[in-house]
């Protein structure tokens, strides 16, 4: 079975500055900040959930299906992602927004100066699952990760009219959503893929108990923090059941 991942498609540029943000703060004036850091240098990494995990899998050669939207300044990341095994073919490009970035300034102390600039990501939304399942040839598993929250809902949407099989992953996405937006998010989905922090805000904003989950979703691959993970499945009276815990090594 193919894999088409819909997800953010971002660049990362990482500065960092050789002294404290702290040290130029002027208690007295802070609510009328002014300033700028002479950094000492920039990295600039391909990110985005849906290209890092399309990255991944198109290394492990299962020929990911990417979809997401970018700018015309996506011409040199595309072709590194198609060299690694990704089908970039579907990805929607904007004809007035740059790729979505991530700029964060770092000081010696770890602290954080960050924005980040959703651009054509916004441009998702726009985005129809058919013509892609149709070009493809075959019905796909749909991996839906953190993008533009209403691409999201859209995709998820489609998904349960046309019965595709899809996996919700929606990570940094669920600070964002409320409650109704998590629930037709998650709703059918025959893969949940969380964390032990994620699942307890899940709960907590859809206001579904864990056993009200498992009877909306067939799996939920849930990371432990120490270093494991848990795959919960439908049993008998949708109860919890332990199928698999894996510790990495």
């Amino acid at each position: 079975m193919r894999i088409l991942v819909s997800g953010s498609i971002a660049t990362d540029h990482l500065m960092r500055f050789p002294g404290k943000f702290t040290d130029s703060l002027v208690a007295e004036q802070l609510n009328n900040v002014s300033l700028s850091f002479l950094v000492d240098d920039l990295v600039v990494h391909r990110g985005g959930a849906g290209a890092n995990i399309s990255f991944g899998l198109g290394c492990l050669g299962l020929k990911p299906i990417l979809v997401g939207a970018v700018g015309v300044d996506f011409v040199d990341y595309r072709s590194w992602l198609e060299r690694h095994g990704v089908d970039c073919e579907s990805i929607y490009v904007s004809e007035v927004a740059q790729t979505a970035r991530f700029v964060c300034t770092t000081d010696e102390a770890q602290n954080q100066i960050a924005s980040f600039y959703a651009g054509a990501m916004s441009e998702a939304r726009n985005i129809e699952l058919s013509p892609i399942v149709n070009r493809i040839g075959e019905s796909p598993l749909i991996l839906i990760g953190p993008d533009d929250p209403e691409a999201m809902i859209r995709h998820t949407d489609e998904c349960r009219q046309r019965g595709y099989e899809f996996a919700a992953d929606p990570s940094q996405q669920l600070a964002r959503m409320d409650g109704e937006e998590i629930r037709l998010l998650i709703d059918g989905a025959k893969y949940l893929f969380t964390n032990e922090y994620e699942a307890a805000l899940i709960e907590q904003k859809a206001g579904w108990s864990s056993d009200e989950i498992l009877q909306r979703v067939h799996y939920i691959a849930l990371r432990l923090w120490a270093r494991k993970v848990r795959a919960l499945k439908r049993h008998l009276g949708m109860q919890l059941r332990w199928v698999a815990q894996r510790s990495e090594r």
